[in-house]
């Protein structure tokens, strides 16, 4: 059921045609235009609060004061908001804003995504500072009262221990430090002789050391000891001074890390939650100081990914394929796991950019945040309503819900704001917009495809959807379709913004699809590419794609594939496959993922691959690569393997010191059960002492 929408032109500086919008949002009566809701016209907010009714008011700006409004008035429908101001009616065209309008009023009638399951924190407070000597003992009196602090001194420089301990400290060098809010644990080696959780900072091995080469941080500098070893023997039973210390090895877990260090312990675009490593600026400090703060206690967050390890291309046997999701993770959240056929991602460390899922070629790891159905029906929503509503042209903007958010209203502010044919529609993260959302939107009516990057995506993700949309155009341009549907708009200010959104041109769209976007990613790709060429100005069963696309071809050389099948076994996405009742090796183009295994499995080194896109029946028509007349077994006629195979296999082996009689060799061209029988009747006349070692292994005379 449709909501109960509130719209405000804003004291009359948006042109808001409640007529047309009605007509478009298929309203039974036309909707109110209030001028001042948020002050002189409360009272039709108040109004619709106390009828009960699920509202959705077309104003974020004053979002605070109608949320407080609404829970006084005790309201039992829900409440929602929808930016139009700085997204349409703030523009040199809001005159024909319309259409944009329209299609962003109609999204808030869409259902919540489904829920995705949470990932849980808990930290108790145990705050680690590591860093040099002053720094790191100044900020640990500053913040003893407030976190259960632990020291970490990895260079003297200066200062000296506090009088009382109220904190462990420690040293070390070679520090190492993994892990997320409340556990993060790390290492380090006691390289200095005085060991400070020993220590009971007596005093005696300063008053006793000739060249006081120890100072109140109770360090030993080894520029100034001469090894007397005067320290030793005053420190007596209490041994904390040892130059020979065996067990130099030490680690600890704690909640959070606070890391004066430079270069910090952990450098990644996006350090884990509860790290912080502000550097030497003491206000960068004190603003990490206060991040920290806010992180004791029990947190959750979204788990923004779905990994599906049976299509997983990243390895078998050990031997590894395709690295995309690892190479471009900013977190260091996943790892391969080579032996077990897959890669593991850290949830605690996933910051939900979702770069992972835009690369992977076979669609094993998958956003969730929200899933691709559920962000398809967003974009189908939209673009049914803008066409409904008489608009044409429609691009499509993809920013961020922080600088790229900040960005567009500010363009708005200043008069220009954005096209009437650009819809700006919010995502956590734009990293996470890959191949399927890309083609999918064209084929569902979009003209243009846009991404704005307002500068906190690191290079990885920028460079990720640089191939993205290269590939996505590359294959509407082989069709036909021209050039200019896909761009990346790199801004960090308004003017950049506005040079980017004013000058997008007038791609060729193609006529809407009607089909749903899938979670599954090829399953969408299918149907996308199935809609782009039934409508190609230029109908292709063949694109050539630049190296690194996901879509391809296996070449074979059938000189040197011997039909072992090797490949067969190595292909997570039963591209290649083999035939029951023959010796053929087969290929299903549209499931290749052009992750290279088969190519490094192959032991003949036959295989090659061709990126390329097929299109039409042929790409899911299995086609035969090789085939090999089959071998029969010598003695009861069963074919076994190849005639190849077997003729290879007697060419390696007959020099071998393990088949030195003709009818050892015979064995070979045996299947299994035979070759069993054969030596079972010959008696056992043969045994392993027969034979030489290896290191006098040669040919029997």
């Amino acid at each position: 059921m449709p909501k109960e929408k509130l719209i405000c032109n804003c004291n009359k500086t948006m042109p808001l045609n409640a007529k047309a919008l009605g007509a478009a949002l298929k309203l039974d009566a036309t909707p109110r235009i209030n001028s001042e809701l948020c002050r002189r016209h409360l009272a039709t907010f108040e109004g619709v609060v106390k009828s009960g009714s699920d509202l959705v008011v077309a104003c974020t700006q004053e979002a605070p004061l109608f949320t407080e409004l609404h829970e006084q008035l005790k309201g039992s429908g829900s409440i929602g908001f929808v930016n139009i101001r700085e997204a349409a009616g703030w523009s040199a065209e809001a005159g024909r804003a319309t259409p944009k309008i329209a299609a962003l009023l109609a999204l808030t009638d869409l259902p919540d995504p489904e829920p995705v399951p949470l990932v849980s924190y808990k930290s108790g407070g145990e705050l680690l500072i590591i860093g040099p000597s002053a720094a790191a003992t100044g900020w640990a009196e500053r913040l003893r009262e407030q976190f259960s602090v632990s020291v970490l001194i990895t260079r003297v420089d200066g200062g000296e221990l506090p009088i009382n301990r109220h904190y462990p400290v420690f040293s070390g060098t070679g520090t190492t430090l993994s892990g997320y809010l409340g556990a993060f644990e790390t290492t380090w080696r006691q390289q200095n002789p005085i060991d400070l959780e020993v220590c009971t900072r007596c005093n005696a091995c300063i008053h006793a050391c000739p060249e006081q080469a120890i100072d109140f941080t109770y360090q030993i500098d080894f520029e100034k000891c001469k090894a007397h070893r005067q320290c030793v023997k005053v420190c007596g039973e209490v041994r904390a001074v040892d130059f020979e210390r065996a067990d130099v090895h030490r680690n600890e877990r704690f909640d959070l890390v606070l890391d004066l260090s430079e270069p910090p312990l952990i450098r990644v675009p996006q350090p884990p939650q509860g790290y912080q490593a502000p550097g030497k600026d003491p206000l960068e400090q004190a603003l990490a100081v206060q991040a920290l703060g806010q992180l004791v206690g029990e947190f959750e967050k979204p788990k923004f990914f779905q990994y599906q390890e049976k299509i997983c291309a990243h390895s078998r046997s050990e031997i590894v394929g395709c690295t995309r999701c690892i190479d471009v993770c900013s977190t260091n959240a996943i790892v391969s796991e080579k032996e077990e056929n897959r890669v593991r991602v850290e949830p605690h460390l996933c910051m939900g950019c979702g770069g992972c899922a835009t690369v992977c070629p076979s669609g094993a790891m998958s956003y969730a945040y929200p899933r691709m159905a559920d962000m398809g029906l967003r974009i189908k929503t939209v673009l049914q309503t803008y066409r409904s509503a008489g608009g044409t042209g429609a691009s499509l903007l993809f920013h961020n819900t922080s600088e790229g958010r900040e960005l567009t209203a500010r363009l708005a502010r200043r008069g220009d704001g954005l096209p009437a044919h650009v819809i700006p529609l919010e995502v956590f993260h734009v990293a996470s917009l890959g191949l399927d959302l890309m083609l999918g939107s064209i084929a569902l009516g979009a003209a243009q495809f846009i991404i704005l990057s307002a500068g906190s995506e690191p290079a990885e993700y920028t460079h990720a959807l640089e191939d993205q949309l290269k590939l996505a155009q590359e294959i509407l341009t082989g069709l036909g379709y021209g050039e200019g549907h896909f761009r990346l708009i790199n801004a960090r200010d308004v003017a950049a913004l506005k040079g980017g959104v004013w000058n997008l041109g007038s791609p060729r769209a193609v006529p809407p699809a009607a089909f749903n976007l899938f979670n599954e990613k090829r399953t969408t790709l299918d149907f996308a590419f199935d809609h782009l060429l039934k409508h190609a100005p230029m109908p292709q069963e063949e694109l050539v794609l630049a190296a690194g696309a996901p879509y391809g071809a296996v070449l074979v050389d059938q000189q040197k594939c011997t039909m072992c099948l090797a490949c067969v076994g190595a292909c997570p996405e039963g591209a290649l496959l083999d035939a029951k009742d023959t010796p053929q090796l087969r290929f299903i183009e549209r499931n290749c993922v052009q992750c290279g295994l088969c190519e490094k499995t192959c032991p003949e080194d036959a295989i090659r691959l061709k990126p390329r896109l097929l299109l039409g029946r042929q790409a899911t028509t299995p086609v035969v690569l090789n085939e090999a007349e089959p071998f029969n077994c010598v003695r009861c006629g069963k074919p076994f393997g190849t005639k190849q195979l077997v003729e290879n296999m007697l060419g390696r082996l007959s020099t071998h010191s393990m088949f030195p009689t003709p009818e050892s060799l015979r064995r070979l061209q045996m299947c299994g059960d035979c070759r069993v029988i054969d030596m079972m009747q010959a008696g056992g006349k043969e045994s392993i002492f027969d034979y030489p070692a290896d290191s006098e292994r040669g040919h029997r005379s």
